[in-house]
């Protein structure tokens, strides 16, 4: 039986589902931090480049698998490749989830404890020093960090286990409109503080002296762990779109969405870091530390951190539905039964693998894999091989095993699109993106 029966309602229900797995953590947590440690405005600027050149053409080749094929992120490519080993570029971006998830879950278990701490009032008042010591402490506490990742999991497994429309869809559509309304407020008050300024040239002046082989790998790597792109999870969300839907204009709006939360992001931390006369290259606690340091200069500001930590909530749940999404489809093959059992088995099993990430803070500290953290590893494989490496086989496979004359089919169902744009797509996913994935790959590992 086939997963088709699952069907989004709507092009905004999809474009949101889908905004709202590529924003979650990778725009709203990880991009502020990463950018703070790779160079601030010359990463943004090429983060943008490698979005829009690569993360853009290699999102609309996956939305042209999954609906032409209507099928989860195993199953299309074999449906497209039969007899073949392409299979496994789906089975990449299942494993890839998996671990991905592993990890990601500790973050959401983080926000969870930071929620609790905030609605019974121990985040108001505090200096900035403070925060940083409070949130050391949660993190290094062992069952406080264990259990929060369990519920978040529980949390995500419940949704994914309703599916499509009763599920991810409903969810998506209330969350991100008031993510980007709650941002605004942010803003405001972050850019309005005294020595904002200096915070707002760091992010968006691009110094081109601090450019790195690791900046550009980390530029790239980020571009896909924001856009979801190179595991396979736009196959799976757009085998549920109707043939009538205009692909290249919602691929456009995901990106769209993309960049502009992650200049939210950006203008929502960066001048708050500088002001309070924090380090932008604090990692990935600069989120946990700024953020509430910026909402206690602010009237109300507990009640607007309670908000803002409920929605970064829901903005982390939507993309690891995703996530889950992804892994339970091949298994599930549309049975609503199968769904729900596997959904909870899955969750389960990602919250065992995980539990050495949810540690590496705390009695794991003292572990580490070529010099990082348990949690800093899993998060480098991630974003830094795994995905680059789907995206590459992605773009490799889409040109090789689909003619032009079905790509275009494909992309003209639901627009307008004209020859021109196409081939300057089709270039860019043949051409441009493989050999910017390879060059910069071998360029980080030192081999050029």
């Amino acid at each position: 039986m086939s997963n088709s029966v699952e069907q989004w309602s709507s092009k905004i229900s999809f474009v949101l589902a889908a905004a709202g797995s590529a924003i979650g953590l990778g725009a709203i947590w990880k991009f502020p931090y990463v950018a703070g440690t790779s160079g601030g405005g010359v990463f943004f600027l090429i983060f943008i480049l490698f979005t829009l050149l690569v993360g853009l053409p290699l999102l609309l080749g996956e939305f042209i698998i999954g609906r032409s094929t209507k099928s989860d992120a195993i199953s299309a490519y074999k449906q497209i490749a039969p007899n073949s080993s392409w299979h496994l570029i789906g089975r990449l971006g299942v494993i890839t989830c998996f671990i991905l998830l592993s990890f990601y879950s500790v973050v959401g278990g983080w926000i969870l404890i930071y929620l609790v701490k905030a609605v019974t009032g121990n985040l108001s008042g505090l200096t900035e020093q403070e925060y940083g010591e409070l949130f050391g402490a949660s993190i290094s506490d062992p069952v406080l960090t264990v259990f929060a990742q369990l519920i978040f999991l529980l949390i995500t497994s419940f949704v994914v286990s309703k599916g499509i429309s009763n599920g991810i869809e409903k969810a998506s559509k209330i969350m991100m409109p008031a993510l980007f309304i709650l941002f605004i407020f942010l803003i405001i008050r972050s850019v309005t503080l005294d020595g904002a300024m200096e915070g707002i040239i760091f992010f968006l002046k691009p110094d081109f002296a601090k450019v790195t082989s690791e900046t550009v790998l980390y530029a790239m790597g980020q571009s896909f762990f924001a856009l979801s792109v190179g595991v396979s999870v736009m196959v799976t969300y757009s085998s549920y779109l109707s043939k009538n839907e205009n692909l290249p204009q919602s691929a456009v709006s995901i990106v769209g969405l993309n960049l502009l939360v992650a200049l939210l992001a950006g203008l929502a931390i960066f001048p708050a870091v500088f002001s309070f006369g924090l380090a932008p290259d604090a990692g990935p606690v600069l989120l946990f530390n700024v953020l509430p340091t910026v909402f206690n200069q602010m009237p109300f500001g507990s009640i607007f951190l309670v908000a803002f930590l409920l929605l970064f909530l829901f903005a982390t749940l939507t993309s690891a539905f995703s996530m889950l999404e992804i892994i339970v489809a091949p298994i599930s093959k549309g049975n609503n039964k199968k769904r729900k059992l596997f959904s909870w088995i899955v969750g389960i099993c990602i919250f065992a693998v995980g539990i050495p990430s949810a540690l590496s803070y705390g009695v794991l500290s003292d572990t580490t894999i070529f010099g990082k953290s348990i949690f800093d590893a899993a998060d480098f494989l991630v974003s830094n091989m795994l995905m680059p490496l789907g995206a590459l086989l992605i773009a490799i496979f889409v040109p090789l095993k689909v003619s032009k004359k079905d790509l275009l089919h494909e992309l003209k169902q639901g627009s307008t699109i004209g020859r021109k744009v196409f081939m300057c797509w089709y270039l860019l996913l043949k051409y441009v993106s493989p050999i910017v994935i390879i060059v910069v790959f071998l360029d980080a590992i030192g081999i050029i």
